[in-house]
């Protein structure tokens, strides 16, 4: 008799502690929202979540213009993307994060991945806290996210090489995900978020040569090779 597999297995280790850890602070956060648990009090955790764990603009303002760079302050380049909005907020990063994790994830090696993503999500941040005209919170881990989609990108530009085929489909993906937000943006009016998400796509996709296997001086070779 066949034994089966849990899907669980075939996703890489860091991908699913990122998603185990996404799903069970999500899952606090809308059981506590619809008074399953923590009582009366339960009800404002995620606007507790948001106050403790989200980023700003004025992040930036108070750490590089005041000087008051606390570890408060410092940490949520990082914690805001473990919050999210909602539970089909958190849903959708998930299943993206699943995704995306399985096959950036078989492709580099854990530590890669770990710098990949978090690269993404502080750079992300920084990028928006500087360049974005609104001081909105940003939450969740799609800054992150679509690190992996730059550098699923670059995988999937070196695939292309290999087929001979035309190199710019690697760009198939993002091109539809920033149509798709534009498409949002034009029905339910525009947040400068967007801005840390751009910012990751941009820097997972230039820092993927250094990450993947062979690193650097593989990437040199291909380039001589042209």
């Amino acid at each position: 008799m066949m034994q089966e597999e849990s899907p669980f297995n075939s996703i890489p280790p860091v991908p699913l502690i990122l998603v185990l850890m996404i799903a069970g602070i999500e899952l606090t956060l809308s059981a506590a929202g619809n008074g399953y648990i923590g009582g009366a009090q339960g009800i404002g955790w995620r606007s507790n979540a948001f106050q403790d764990y989200a980023f700003a603009p004025a992040v930036m303002t108070e750490i590089f213009d005041r000087g008051r760079g606390s570890f408060d302050l410092w940490k949520r380049f990082v914690t805001y993307a473990f919050v999210h909005f909602s539970f089909t907020h958190a849903l959708w990063g998930v299943v993206l994060l699943l995704a995306l994790g399985k096959f950036v994830g078989e492709a580099f090696r854990p530590i890669a991945f770990f710098i990949l993503f978090f690269t993404c999500t502080i750079l992300g941040a920084a990028i928006y806290g500087a360049l974005s005209w609104q001081n909105s919170p940003l939450v969740g881990a799609y800054p992150g996210i679509y690190g992996l989609i730059g550098a699923y990108t670059y995988l999937m530009w070196l695939a292309l090489e290999r087929l001979g085929d035309n190199q710019l489909k690697a760009f198939q993906l993002i091109g539809i995900l920033l149509g798709l937000m534009l498409v949002y943006s034009m029905i339910f009016g525009s947040s400068p978020t967007w801005i840390a998400e751009v910012a990751g796509f941009v820097v997972g996709l230039a820092i993927a040569p250094l990450l993947a296997p062979g690193g650097w001086s593989a990437f040199l070779i291909r380039l001589r090779r042209r």
